[in-house]
């Protein structure tokens, strides 16, 4: 059930104890992917894994922008401090307990999310009512693993298809759930101003802070290798794994331990 579009009383009808936010950003991802990319890939990989579980489950209203000050030079890019970012996930949980879904999973888009939703998930579930965990989908897709033990996985190469920014794995999700929005006409522009990977890398340290320090145009990656198969394989294959966790979650004991 999505809360946005559902009334006060159909909320209070629902038997169950679990819930989802997805939260995104709002950011540059070069000249042909939208600045909610992160936004509509939470989405679409929170109603899909939804859609695969067997039960009921609250769908909160997205969360559009995150912690992505690094891409502060290309414009419409929006940004909160980690504090603001965390002190909003955790109120909106706090109130999504307040109804009794007091287990629930932050489904995440933006790799600048992942830090500190870690930090307040945890402090959540040790100092509020509730128990939450934060599911990155693009962490959770294990590419060498799940594609490799597919035989119906699209054709790719695995090289190319690394995470990037931008790049094949964004753009082929985005192309299967909005395909609408991705410009193709400017595909070969974003790749040819396009990253080969993120970062200024010296002795195990990255150097570089803000996209702008090593990608032309804020792509990381070839999005022309980002089809819209791959993009049905990688929200199919989220989606199981979120529907996985919330069976876990669904039974899991989420009382504290004592004190040793």
């Amino acid at each position: 059930m999505h809360l946005s579009a559902s009334t006060w009383p159909e909320a209070d009808a629902v038997e169950t104890d679990l819930a989802v936010l997805p939260v995104g950003s709002t950011e540059q991802h070069g000249p042909h992917a939208p600045l909610g990319t992160d936004a509509l890939t939470a989405e679409a990989v929170a109603d899909a894994g939804v859609e695969a579980y067997d039960g009921e489950v609250v769908v909160a209203p997205t969360i559009p922008v995150g912690v992505a000050e690094e891409h502060r030079q290309f414009a419409g890019t929006l940004w909160v401090s980690e504090d603001t970012f965390r002190d909003y996930v955790r109120e909106t949980v706090g109130s999504l307990a307040h109804h009794g879904w007091d287990r629930v999973v932050v489904v995440n888009g933006h790799g600048g999310n992942v830090a500190p939703l870690r930090e307040v998930c945890g402090r959540i579930t040790r100092h509020d009512d509730a128990y939450a965990v934060a599911f990155t989908w693009f962490d959770a897709v294990d590419l060498d693993r799940d594609w490799t033990g597919d035989p119906d996985a699209p054709p790719v190469d695995l090289d190319a298809i690394r995470m990037g920014h931008g790049g094949p794995v964004e753009t082929a999700l985005v192309r299967a759930a909005n395909p609408d929005l991705i410009r193709e006409d400017r595909l070969d522009d974003a790749a040819a101003g396009a990253a080969d990977s993120w970062g200024e890398w010296v002795s195990g340290t990255n150097l570089a802070y803000d996209s702008a320090e090593f990608s032309e145009n804020g792509t990381v990656g070839d999005p022309r290798d980002g089809s819209e198969a791959l993009g049905e394989w990688l929200r199919e294959r989220a989606a199981e794994k979120l529907a996985t966790l919330l069976d876990e979650l669904a039974t899991r004991d989420v009382s504290r331990p004592d004190r040793r």
